[in-house]
């Protein structure tokens, strides 16, 4: 909530926009680059040693930053490149250490692909090894339950 007060243009949701990234060289070249661009330009760190607060969300504007940091960023560069932020929703996962985790899934027209801050590997999402719990509506200022679907990988590791 604190994020969209303070950032109410990153929330919005323009259902006029479209829903999915038509994937092409050029629009993949921009992916790739803004996702490694954020990864090796922003520290990570935790808010409470950042910020001296448990969770923040922000756009990572001071080069520091967490999990959901990272990806709000290279939303708001990717949507500032042309791409439509209706097709980039942030999305809460369990990662490999059965931790809460924050990753950007790319809606595309070839599958939905995930941009993390721990690898600069873009992924279809059931390679991602991870438990996906819920991402941003693509119609209004909500979150979707994703039922903990667990990916294809993440089974195959256990």
């Amino acid at each position: 909530m604190g994020f969209c007060q303070s950032y109410a243009a990153e929330c919005a949701v323009d259902t006029a926009e479209a829903a999915r990234i038509t994937l092409n060289a050029s629009t993949w070249a921009q992916i790739v680059a803004v996702n490694k661009r954020v990864n090796k330009s922003v520290r990570a760190m935790t808010d409470m040693d950042h910020l001296g607060v448990p969770d923040r969300w922000d756009l990572a504007e001071d080069g520091i930053g967490d999990c959901e940091d990272f990806q709000l960023l290279k939303r708001h560069l990717l949507a500032a490149a042309g791409l439509p932020k209706r097709a980039m929703r942030m999305t809460v996962v369990i990662d490999e250490k059965g931790e809460g985790h924050a990753v950007l899934t790319l809606i595309t027209d070839r599958g939905d692909l995930v941009l993390d801050n721990k690898t600069s590997q873009i992924l279809p999402w059931h390679r991602t090894g991870y438990v996906f719990i819920k991402r941003e509506s693509q119609d209004a200022v909500a979150w979707v339950s994703l039922g903990g679907v667990t990916s294809p990988a993440m089974t195959a590791n256990r």
